[in-house]
């Protein structure tokens, strides 16, 4: 599976745990609704700047992010 699929996936999976839409977590993480969309579609290469500012959104860490069966082999 590509990685931004992963990514993607993980954001979809945490915000809808936290029952937040895209436009409200878009809002929190300083990004466009568009954008975000692109993010969880696996459409979009998302940068470490920007994957930052969703994570803290997300109320999480990058550890926590990656720490899921998704991105192990």
């Amino acid at each position: 599976m590509d990685i931004n699929i992963k990514i993607g996936e993980r954001i979809r999976e945490l915000r809808k745990e936290k029952s937040l839409s895209q436009e409200a977590l878009a809002n929190i993480a300083e990004v466009d609704r568009t954008y975000m969309t692109k993010v969880e579609t696996g459409k979009r290469n998302v940068t470490v700047k920007i994957l930052e500012k969703i994570i803290i959104a997300l109320d999480t860490d990058f550890m926590t992010f990656f720490n899921d069966k998704n991105f192990k082999k």
